[in-house]
């Protein structure tokens, strides 16, 4: 019984995560504009090349009322784009996150 919930689980979030790039290309997004100024970003150790990916650096995610590091991942490719990671915009007192997205 155990292994069957494992196996739904499972298959439940290959499922989800299918979507996930089909919700993200949607063009909803949320605007985040703070008063914080992120921390420096963290040396990551760049994992050797994966053939068919693109590594997108780690960055500071707002969570709350405070920074949270996100660490670096593996992509898989687009051919004919590059990966923009995401970054924190100053202006002034405040800092606007951009998300990291594809660019021709």
């Amino acid at each position: 019984m155990a292994t069957r919930k494992l196996l739904l689980a499972t298959l439940w979030l290959a499922a989800a995560a299918s979507m996930a790039p089909a919700v993200s290309s949607a063009g909803a997004g949320v605007s985040i504009d703070i008063d914080v100024a992120p921390p420096p970003p963290r040396v990551e150790v760049v994992p050797a090349a994966r053939v068919g990916y693109v590594w997108a650096p780690g960055y500071w995610r707002w969570q709350g009322h405070e920074h949270v590091w996100v660490g670096g991942r593996w992509l898989r490719e687009r051919h004919g784009y590059h990966w923009v990671p995401e970054n924190w915009v100053g202006n002034g007192p405040h800092y606007h996150f951009v998300p990291g997205h594809w660019e021709r």
